[in-house]
């Protein structure tokens, strides 16, 4: 037990100045605080592992919870600075308005403010790192609300709390995201937390006592089944102490030196973050800027391990301010892009980013889609997205990233579309239905068309006449072998690779803040546009305008879409504008009928409109559309034989795709490596592009064995073999698989690795077999 006279103020120091595990029990142990006795249960719970070992599964989104808890403290201190009530009517509604709010930052938008004066705000909110450079302690520093001792069992310590659930302009709601980062730190998961309410706020404590206490894990003892969290709290109570400030603040060389008046100080021990724990103003300051690309508050990063550097310390304002000021050398020109969809009413912006080629790496890793609420990363959908069939975008693939923002949506849809732990998706049927609205609208987006095919001209044209002999040679081969012939369309491929139909839009559009015609592009004189759709193909119908490519998706006084049938709201479609052209895509009723019309309104407008802009078409339902790709999906139309009768429907057929040779000075473009054998881009109505690995190293293993004159041969065998395999699985997948979603290049890439090992010998020893060897 704690002896009366004990200096709480030094144990709070001695603490936070403890740089290992091993330091701060041995240190606890010598104040005679490590036993059981001086310990309570986390959150007054003795099951509550249950709840924390059931937080996010990285330990880079657990910190990113961390880091949001210090801000929703800092947004709290200025609602009660300024006067207001959290939770009353007259709070924020929203994180962006309480920015604008509380600190006038326009449109609550960080990339509007300067570099300099993001770094001031950043002073609010520290992220310090000390310790081994293998094995760090990361300390998150806020000087926001801060809690007294009083309430730090109820606000930090607890679980299952409804501590911010009403109130609008915070990200925590759950009460328990931020102990995710418990089961990262360390062998004995400690967290060291210290603070002080601030002085101005109201409290259950009038003390202004400092509090300080210590987390843990205890492995399971006395029957239990499982570990329990628990928090240092002598006789039940936090210590606290006395102070007018401590000196917790990094200074210029220093994790320490600067004076602390009020916050919140946590310590993690020891945190496990593999492949993050170089300098934290590289790899770690790029994944979290992805994890919270619209962050509300900058963050002051500073590194505190032996490290040497011009300057170690820098300001975190969120992937978004990043983007901004890095776009020219680092992003696609015309890019990022703007469109939005809506799905059973709610409404999700969308920013559609591409990158330079290679640039994406300093930016993400495997995310194709991230889905955000508030500014913070709470699921992605991996880039292979982008190279499904349905979607067709493989040349470009590992460039692409969409933003979707979903902080319209109701609580029950987030609920249903987001796991608690706010780091994955929820499988269903609505992430089945973003999946489906985001496939169609990149699909047939006119500049991500436009982008494939210029990047795959840049790529290939040097490469496509040396693919000529090869496929001339697998043509030949495909008119020799009956069974070949039956599944492969022998000599067909497309007249011009690169589909590069601009779509008549000029690059130096500018168009109007607020527009003064929306109007559909197809409408003849007064007649009513009418289109037949068949059942199970979307209606695609485009507006002109003179809008701003950024009018419905812009912070400031954007415009708004509604789309009406017979009067009522439409639930689900997207829209895409761009230079001019606004592109609505909506599907008819599940339940229409062949011959049924369906009446649609569009009404858009604005705040500088008194009425809005009207426009009405009609859809009428046609049977549904049989599938005919040349890729191998589906069946041909029906023609005319020499006698005249409809000749026999059969399974369409796939045709040759361009073959390219790729060498080891070029693997990084195609994140390729010594036993990558094939990889495959699937470009939609563009076709396949099949880049087979020369140097890979089963390959030139054989060659190195072989005679020097046997080698373009052996080369031919190995390519020649691997195109047929590929093809025959995509042929395959086209022919049995109908979900638009699967990624049939990925079952080309990890079949072809498995068999290239075998692939020479096999073709090399059965052919020299003798019929009396059968």
């Amino acid at each position: 037990m704690i002896t009366v006279g004990t200096d709480i103020k030094e144990i709070a120091i001695s603490l936070a100045k403890c740089e290992s595990e091993e330091e701060i029990i041995s240190y606890l142990k010598s104040e005679n605080l490590w036993s059981s006795d001086n310990w309570r249960e986390y959150g007054d719970n003795e099951n509550n592992f249950s709840i924390i070992g059931n937080q996010q599964n990285s330990p880079d989104a657990a910190l990113v919870e961390k880091l949001i808890n210090s801000v929703d403290a800092v947004l709290m201190k200025e609602c009660y600075i300024n006067g207001i009530d959290p939770k009353s009517d007259l709070a924020p509604k929203d994180i962006k308005t309480a920015l604008s709010h509380f600190y006038n930052i326009p449109g609550g938008d960080l990339s509007s403010l300067a570099s300099k004066v993001r770094g001031k705000l950043a002073n609010n909110i520290g992220f310090v790192a000390t310790g081994k450079k293998s094995n760090p302690n990361y300390t998150i520093i806020d000087q926001g609300e801060g809690q007294s001792p009083k309430s730090l069992p109820e606000s930090i310590l607890s679980l299952n709390k409804s501590n911010k659930l009403r109130i609008p302009f915070v990200q925590g709601k759950f009460n328990m995201g931020g102990s995710g980062v418990l089961q990262f730190c360390g062998q004995h998961n400690l967290q060291l937390v210290i603070s002080k309410r601030h002085p101005d706020l109201p409290s259950e404590d009038s003390s202004q006592k400092w509090g300080v206490t210590v987390v843990r894990r205890e492995p399971p003892t006395k029957g239990k089944r499982s570990s329990v969290y628990t928090y240092l709290a002598p006789n039940n109570n936090i210590l606290s102490f006395k102070a007018d400030a401590l000196d917790l603040l990094p200074s210029r060389d220093s994790a320490f030196g600067k004076e602390m008046e009020y916050g919140t100080f946590i310590k993690l021990y020891e945190y496990k973050i593999p492949g993050l724990t170089t300098n934290i103003l590289f790899d770690l300051y790029n994944r979290l800027s992805m994890l919270m690309p619209t962050l509300a508050l900058p963050i002051r990063f500073f590194e505190r391990r032996d490290y040497k550097g011009h300057t170690l310390e820098t300001t975190l304002s969120g992937l978004n301010v990043r983007l901004s000021e890095d776009k020219r050398n680092n992003i696609e020109e015309g890019f990022p892009i703007t469109s939005n969809i809506t799905i059973n009413g709610e409404e999700m912006k969308l920013s559609i980013i591409a990158f330079k080629e290679g640039k994406e790496e300093k930016y993400k890793k495997n995310e194709g889609v991230i889905f955000t609420v508030n500014g913070q990363t709470h699921g992605d959908i991996s880039k292979a997205f982008f190279a499904r069939k349905g979607v067709g975008m493989g040349a470009i693939a590992n460039s692409l990233m969409i933003i979707v923002d979903c902080s319209k949506m109701d609580g029950r849809s987030r609920e249903d579309l987001f796991m608690n732990s706010r780091d994955r998706l929820r499988e269903g049927e609505l992430k089945r239905q973003v999946e489906s609205e985001l496939t169609d609208l990149v699909k047939n987006h006119s500049m991500l068309k436009e982008l494939r095919e210029r990047r795959r001209r840049e790529s290939l044209e040097n490469k496509l006449n040396d693919d000529k002999p090869l496929s001339n040679l697998l043509d030949d081969i495909l008119k020799k072998s009956p069974t070949l012939s039956k599944l492969f369309i022998s000599g067909q491929r497309l007249s011009n690779p690169f589909n590069l139909q601009k779509s008549g839009e000029t690059d130096d559009y500018e168009g109007r803040t607020y527009p003064t015609f929306f109007k559909l592009k197809q409408k003849k004189n007064s007649n009513i546009l009418t289109k037949i759709v068949p059942k199970n193909v979307r209606a695609r119908i485009a507006f002109e305008t003179d809008a701003a490519n950024d009018y419905f998706d812009r912070v400031k006084q954007p415009g708004e879409v509604k789309l009406l049938l017979n009067g009522e709201r439409v639930s689900t479609y997207n829209i895409n504008l761009h230079n001019g052209i606004a592109t609505l895509n909506v599907r008819i009723p599940e339940n229409a009928e062949v011959d049924e019309e369906y009446t649609y309104t569009l009404e858009v407008t604005d705040e500088s409109r008194y009425e809005p802009f009207l426009e009405t078409f009609k859809l009428v339902v046609d049977k549904d559309r049989k599938k005919t790709t040349s890729n191998g999906k589906g069946k041909r139309k029906k023609g005319k034989g020499s006698n005249g009768k409809d000749k026999r429907e059969e399974k369409s057929k796939l045709a040759l795709p361009n073959i390219i040779e790729i060498f080891h000075t070029e693997w990084d473009k195609k994140n390729f490596n010594n036993e990558t054998a094939l990889k495959v881009e699937n470009n939609g109505d563009s076709g396949f592009d099949f880049y087979i690995n020369m140097d890979n190293i089963h390959l030139t293993t054989e060659l190195k064995s072989r005679k020097s004159e046997d080698s373009i041969l052996i080369k031919n065998k190995y390519k020649y073999g691997m195109v047929l395999i590929g093809l025959g699985i995509i042929n395959n997948t086209n022919m049995e698989d109908e979900d638009e979603n699967e990624d049939q290049t990925d079952k080309v890439e990890e079949f072809t690795k498995m068999i290239s090992p075998m692939l020479l010998p096999m073709i090399e020893n059965l052919g020299e077999l003798q019929e009396s060897e059968m």
